[in-house]
């Protein structure tokens, strides 16, 4: 199996045993958004803890296996709808911002399509437009992928100082990967077992869209989800008789060039 890295993965709902078998499967390296904790969290303190757990615990448990891990930080889309409460973490995330394993802002995004979901999505824009950060964006599941996904789109050129080039746009189907691709930005593609994309579906749109800025990922959240989707993906690919050359590109070569945009990352961590 060659070396891959999983773009996102939610590692705090996974046991260490995952961290062994991702290992064992070639993963070099993760990177963990910020997410929805199962429950809502009820104040500011709450996410600060978060974000040391993803910066130090997490990074202890991956590093026991080999693994190289980084991470993102924000209020997710599913805890926005109390915009006071949002901004204050939002106005908090700049103290962590220098820490060598944080990669940007995400997984930010749209749940419902709502206003406030809006609101303070725009939020998180400003703050990765003043500090030169990378964006990841969650597109919506419980809502109108194809609407969720257009509003996305029309915020961040809205704002006319993110960069499409330094965004990726996560979750993509085969209705909304066109639009994001067109728009500059980097894809990714969520495989899950029963919802989202399957590895196939994930193989269908590389052989549709092509490999350039497409990357594949498992979540592995608090749902049912597989933390070995993206070897999944290369077996397929293989399957299909692709080319090793092709499949590296996508599950290794690919993040690497898009995280490389991050002043933090270092290539040297996820070769």
């Amino acid at each position: 199996m060659p070396a891959y890295i999983d773009p996102h993965i939610h590692m705090v709902s996974r046991t260490t045993d995952d961290y062994k078998r991702m290992a064992l499967a070639g993963c070099v390296m993760v990177s963990e958004p910020a997410f929805w904790a199962g429950f809502d969290r009820s104040g500011v303190e709450g996410f600060r803890d978060y974000f040391r757990q993803l910066i130090e615990f997490e990074a202890r448990r991956a590093e026991a296996y080999g693994i190289q891990h980084y991470c993102w930080l924000c209020i997710n889309a599913k805890e926005a709808e109390d915009v006071a409460l949002a901004r204050q973490v939002v106005a908090m995330i700049p103290e962590f911002l220098d820490h060598p394993r944080v990669l940007g802002i995400g997984e930010i995004g749209l749940n419902k399509n709502t206003k406030n979901e809006a609101t303070v999505f725009l939020d998180h824009l400003d703050l990765a437009a003043r500090t030169d950060e990378l964006i990841l964006v969650h597109t919506p599941h419980l809502a109108d992928k194809y609407q969720g996904t257009r509003m996305i789109l029309d915020m961040i050129k809205g704002d006319g100082r993110i960069r499409p080039e330094r965004v990726c746009i996560d979750h993509v189907e085969e209705h909304t990967i066109r639009a994001a691709l067109d728009a500059g930005c980097w894809v990714g593609m969520t495989l899950y077992p029963i919802s989202k994309c399957t590895p196939a579906r994930a193989a269908d749109m590389v052989e549709s869209y092509g490999a350039d800025r497409v990357m594949v990922n498992s979540a592995g959240d608090w749902g049912h989800s597989d933390p070995l989707a993206v070897p999944e993906f290369i077996f397929e690919m293989r399957r299909r008789g692709h080319d090793e050359g092709l499949i590296r590109k996508v599950v290794l070569e690919n993040p690497r060039e898009f995280f490389s945009q991050s002043r933090r990352f270092s290539t040297a961590t996820a070769t």
